[in-house]
């Protein structure tokens, strides 16, 4: 049997890369004309509780002052307050001012050892935030067990790893079709998390989220359709080498990513809802409505996926593919075609994953995807290189690392932890666990 071929002239290829990259170019306009505060949130964050002995204290006001000027917020029903500012500063930059006045009759901060209790001073770590809390009177504080917490990180684990999982899946599914290392995969997460704020923001198009969230997907579909038309199908063409691919790609995230910062400047945008409430769910476990709703979609496509790569012909072509790429075109499979698909799913998967992760951290910020594209490696290269299945089992295990290793380390660190298990794994099994080991030479 022949390899099957399709006919693609180069007017229509044209034709439809110019509309793909008029709707990209349109796009842009609308970003570039949204007002740089349109943000609501800034990169950095205060917040804390207000309790008399162990009890919540709801409406009492404090004033953040510091650099963009003094904010006065309220506790909420829970004692709860926040505010966000917008720069780290250096020591003693904000100051936390408790108004007394506020307070229940008879009730006051009082500390022998202190004159002016009621205010702090407080710096704001590498992390971006600081909690400042207030606990007036002789009750007891309550302390949550090393169990619960363990079980509230595990939980935040594996929401963690399943929205690392949408992004990871996509960059092996690359990998294991074309031999590309991704390193604008990225790009390809921020992107999705960006066109969302355009289409779905209070400050741009304003539509509704059951219509702009689905629409940002499709675009970022289009974006790795684009790329492939224009930059990886004819390096294909010419056989360039990995290495050079490789650094292809490396100039391709540095330019997108710089990109994106000329449009939406250096500060952090806020998706609707993104400050949520939280829910109790079982023992110490917290999560808001969005959570819960980002796990089941991610459990939701994931399911999908799996059916598609196994039961679809593409998605077995595909997976012939990456076995080896010259026995499935001898056996008339259309690699270009399939390589296509494969981009633009794994554009649309990281597009998905970027406004879930817009979600989780929360924000969107312009080099967002540059702080997941390590671990989304880690997750490859742990559960082995090309292997989808394994791309999610690794990424699980790297989002509950992540998550659960800040009760030991500090949570500024907690990143390094899945690259670690990226060194481990490298130097026990470096196949991963469910690649194939191989001879080389």
């Amino acid at each position: 049997m022949s390899p099957s071929t399709t006919i693609e002239t180069p007017r229509s290829r044209l034709r439809a890369l110019s509309v793909v990259l008029g709707l990209m170019l349109a796009l842009l306009g609308v970003l570039a004309a949204t007002p740089a505060n349109a943000a609501e949130g800034d990169p950095y964050r205060i917040s804390g509780n207000v309790q008399l002995d162990g009890q919540p204290l709801p409406g009492v006001v404090l004033i953040v002052d510091g650099p963009g000027g003094a904010q006065e917020v309220e506790t909420d029903e829970n004692g709860q307050w926040s505010v966000q500012v917008p720069e780290r500063g250096d020591e003693n930059e904000y100051t936390v001012t408790l108004d007394e006045n506020t307070l229940p009759d008879g009730v006051a901060v009082v500390d022998p050892e202190d004159d002016t209790p009621n205010v702090l001073e407080v710096v704001i770590g590498p992390g971006g935030f600081v909690a400042v809390n207030f606990f007036i009177g002789e009750g007891e504080r309550s302390v949550t067990s090393f169990f619960d917490q363990l079980v509230q990180r595990v939980v935040q684990g594996i929401s963690f790893g399943l929205m690392l999982a949408l992004a990871a899946v996509g960059l092996t599914l690359v990998y294991g079709t074309t031999g590309i290392s991704n390193f604008a995969h990225g790009e390809m997460v921020t992107f999705g998390a960006i066109v969302a704020f355009v289409l779905v923001g209070p400050a741009s198009l304003a539509l509704p989220w059951w219509l702009g969230y689905p629409l940002a997907v499709v675009l970022s579909a289009a974006l790795g359709l684009v790329m492939d038309m224009a930059l990886w199908r004819p390096l294909r063409r010419r056989r360039v080498g990995v290495v050079q691919l490789m650094i292809v790609s490396i100039g391709l995230s540095l330019a997108l990513r710089y990109t994106f910062q000329f449009f939406i400047g250096g500060g952090t945008a806020q998706l609707p809802g993104a400050s949520a409430p939280k829910i109790e769910l079982f023992g110490a476990v917290q999560m808001s409505a969005i959570d819960l709703a980002s796990i089941c979609i991610s459990i939701a496509v994931i399911v999908i996926f799996a059916l598609w790569l196994t039961r679809s012909r593409i998605g077995k072509a595909t997976r012939a593919i990456s076995d080896n790429p010259s026995l499935a075109a001898a056996s008339g499979i259309d690699v270009d075609h399939v390589v296509r698909v494969v981009w633009v799913m794994a554009a649309a998967l990281a597009g998905l994953a970027g406004i879930l992760y817009a979600y989780y951290r929360p924000g969107i910020r312009w080099d967002m995807g540059a702080q997941l594209l390590l671990l989304m490696f880690a997750a490859v290269v742990l559960g082995g290189l090309g292997t989808a299945y394994g791309a999610l089992i690794g990424a699980l295990i790297v989002g509950i690392v992540v998550e659960a290793s800040s009760l030991w380390i500090p949570a500024d660190l907690k990143f390094a932890s899945g690259l670690f298990i990226l060194i481990v794994i490298l130097l026990f099994r470096p196949q991963g666990i469910l690649g194939r080991r191989e001879r080389i030479g």
